[in-house]
């Protein structure tokens, strides 16, 4: 089974990002497959601007600190980002429509966040330009797992 997708996290730093890029290259062109994507994980989304200052101690705002890191992934050159939703729009605006945005904190209408302080549906985060949506409570925590991605996938397609 190969790997399609696998993250880093930005916090590591450019040195660590680039090293993971250029391996990652390496290791693809000589053993003949294809490239996975790499993704820089910016600030997870249990995270809001109070946890980022009180406990993290990053005086910068919240989407202003995803968005530099999104940069610094880029200029090392991982091929996109995992980062909420809610900083879709700059991060294009930053880094290019080609620049692959994958977002957790996907929640159904109308479900719980849990943990998440900052979520967007499916449907929501897709129309915003999200690449890859991370769906994970809402369907293993259902009754009828199988039912609630229908569901997902109903509400995704507009229905």
């Amino acid at each position: 089974m190969g790997v399609y997708i696998f993250n880093v996290h930005t916090s590591g730093g450019y040195e660590m990002m680039k090293a993971a890029a250029e391996a990652t290259k390496k290791t693809s062109l000589t053993l003949g497959i294809n490239k996975p994507l790499i993704l820089g994980v910016t600030l997870l989304t249990s995270i809001n601007q109070e946890i980022l200052e009180k406990e993290i101690g990053i005086k910068k705002g919240l989407e202003e600190q995803v968005v530099h890191l999104a940069k610094l992934a880029k200029t090392a050159g991982l091929d996109g980002v995992v980062a909420s939703s809610w900083e879709i729009k700059k991060i294009r605006k930053t880094c290019g429509e080609d620049f692959v945005i994958l977002t957790p904190g996907i929640r159904p209408a109308g479900k719980s966040s849990d943990d998440q302080k900052r979520v967007m549906t499916p449907q929501e985060a897709i129309k915003l330009g999200a690449d890859f949506l991370v769906i994970g409570r809402p369907i293993r925590n259902a009754a009828n797992p199988v039912q609630a991605a229908k569901e997902i996938l109903s509400e995704m397609e507009g229905n």
